[in-house]
């Protein structure tokens, strides 16, 4: 629950520090004095998006500070601690949350919660686990078919809230099944055409066999051939000159004769027989080049312009697969990757026969959910319309009947369920949808009725009710009154009255007053009981605060207190 809230330079509240607390609060106060700033400031507490017009008029921005009354532990301190805040421990298992927000007259808008920056939408996290707001828009809002179905769920409780996850979860499972089926029936014909581009691209690889660096060797092989006059010429010079074979020294003969003379004098000095040895070597390295050119020459002599022409023809085969992939490693990766493709696109029968199976499948167990949470609506609708028609009783509609009913719809993601909310104000009357047969004063007890019954079975901390009493006067009021006590039993409830029957009811009393100093109007809130209670119901009740008007307050005062 919310403990406190403090307004600043918010529409004409100057400052204003409202001690709310448990139990029934209800909040009066002139035409203009600002109650439904209390409501805006609320609401920005919850997140709900900003309005720079909200900003009090010579003031550079407005300022709401709350503090709630939560558990230590739970859904609501996690979400504190997730956003980087803390949330601090009263004992007994409970804490308190400090949360505010700022608004400049700029428009720009900030949020802190248990202590730390955060965005408004924490807040607004925050507020579906912590309160329910009733104002005018959301009594019209009770007139959208999604507004009832919603009501109707929450009154449902574990049994309909159990059946609904079910169903999403087998509408989820037919969803993403359905969506594959239609895709791959869509894209056949484009998939049968990659499939036969697919396999004529890989035939076309396969048949030019491809290897790993072959573009390399070939291109270092067709270098040779195109130069291999001149490498002849090269390598023949160099094997006559090492061999003799020409007019020249045998280079073989004098190393030799060089070898034998150290040999001779080697013995006289170490030093000349390792030149010895060392010519020696020299003798055989030469002979080894001599005998390696030959060989050289000899597959030179094997070589020619054919081969150079097979070279280039392959050249030109692994050219055109270049083109086409970039890369010959590219087009070797096409062959090691493309036959799986081509298995899957080929395998398009045999998918769409299991995918059948499985739409078969999902859609069975999608129609065993939708009738499981229908058959469970059902029930529950039989059951609040009976609860909600014996509240409407108590409060001045004697005669009428509310009626919920659950018809099949189209299917959503919420069912296939149409509900509605029907309303017969009196004896012989049809019932008609709450959209369309109740008066603003009517709809009004009808929401009121819901809460009251649905509070039973899906408890809110706090409620927070903008005017509920809009269009109803004497009894009704009385007993519109003694609900919100009722519903404070087990739920921490404020609302903004301008009637004296509901404002009786409360527990505490708060009064925003206006002031005027001719220039500028503000307003500030304080907490009433004794004497200033009596005069302001008094003047809730005639616009005045005489002694008849005293009476008639104190009236009232003690049969709510006796109630």
């Amino acid at each position: 629950m919310i403990e406190q809230m403090h307004l600043r330079d918010l529409g004409v509240i100057a400052e204003a520090t409202l001690p709310i607390g448990p139990g029934f609060t209800a909040i009066t106060g002139e035409t203009g004095a600002g109650k439904t700033m209390v409501i805006t400031g609320l609401s920005l507490l919850l997140g709900q998006r900003a309005d720079s017009g909200a900003v009090r008029a010579g003031a550079t921005q407005a300022s709401v500070d709350g503090v709630w009354n939560v558990p230590e532990e739970g859904a609501v301190a996690d979400r504190v601690r997730e956003a980087g805040g803390e949330v601090e421990p009263i004992g007994d298992g409970r804490a308190e949350l400090y949360v505010g927000r700022t608004l400049t007259a700029e428009g720009r808008s900030r949020a802190s919660v248990g202590g730390r920056s955060a965005p408004a939408g924490v807040l607004a996290d925050l507020a579906d686990e912590l309160v329910v707001v009733h104002g005018q828009s959301d009594q019209l809002r009770l007139r959208s078919a999604a507004a009832q179905r919603d009501a109707l769920d929450r009154f449902g409780g574990e049994q309909v809230a159990g059946a609904l996850a079910a169903y999403r979860a087998c509408h989820d499972a037919w969803r993403q099944v359905e969506q594959e089926f239609q895709a791959l029936v869509a894209d056949r014909d484009a998939r049968a055409r990659e499939a036969d581009d697919l396999r004529a691209t890989l035939a076309e690889i396969e048949a030019a066999d491809p290897q790993p660096g072959e573009d390399a060797d070939l291109a270092a092989r067709a270098e040779r051939l195109s130069n291999i006059e001149e490498l002849r010429l090269a390598a023949a010079t160099a094997h006559v000159l090492l061999s003799g074979e020409g007019d020249g020294p045998d280079v073989t003969v004098l190393v030799a004769e060089a070898r034998r003379s150290l040999e001779r004098a080697g013995g006289s000095d170490p030093a000349l027989q390792a030149f010895a040895d060392q010519a020696a070597d020299l003798g055989y390295r030469v002979a080894d080049l001599a005998s390696g050119l030959s060989g050289y020459l000899a597959d030179l002599d094997d070589s020619g312009p054919h081969e150079l022409a097979a070279v280039q023809e392959r050249q030109s085969v692994l050219a055109g697969l270049v083109r086409a992939h970039g890369t010959v490693d590219a087009a070797l990766t096409l062959l090691q990757t493309g036959s799986a493709r081509l298995a899957e696109l080929d395998d398009d029968s045999d998918r769409i026969d299991r995918l059948t199976a499985a739409r078969e499948d999902a859609a069975s167990a999608l129609d065993a959910a939708a009738e499981a949470l229908s058959a469970a609506r059902r029930e529950a609708a039989l059951r609040l319309g009976s609860e909600v028609t014996a509240e409407l009783r108590q409060l001045a509609m004697p005669d009428a009947r509310l009626e919920v009913t659950v018809t099949p719809g189209a299917q959503t993601a919420h069912g296939r369920d149409d509900v509605a909310i029907l309303l017969a104000p009196h004896p012989g009357a049809q019932p008609r949808s709450v959209a369309r047969g109740a008066s603003g004063g009517e709809l009004s007890r009808v929401m009121l009725a819901i809460e009251v019954v649905i509070a039973a079975t899906d408890p809110v901390p706090t409620f927070v009710f903008d005017e509920v009493d809009a269009g109803i006067g004497g009894a009704a009021a009385i007993e519109v009154g003694r609900r919100l006590r009722r519903l404070s039993r087990t739920a921490q409830v404020i609302a903004v009255t301008h009637l004296a029957q509901v404002a009786a009811f409360a527990t505490n009393h708060l009064s925003v007053v206006k002031a005027n100093d001719g220039t500028v109007t503000s307003s500030s809130v304080r907490g009433l009981d004794g004497a200033q209670r009596e005069i302001e119901m008094a003047r809730l009740l005639s616009g005045s605060d005489s002694e008849a008007a005293r009476t008639h307050a104190r009236e009232l005062l003690q049969t709510a207190s006796s109630d």
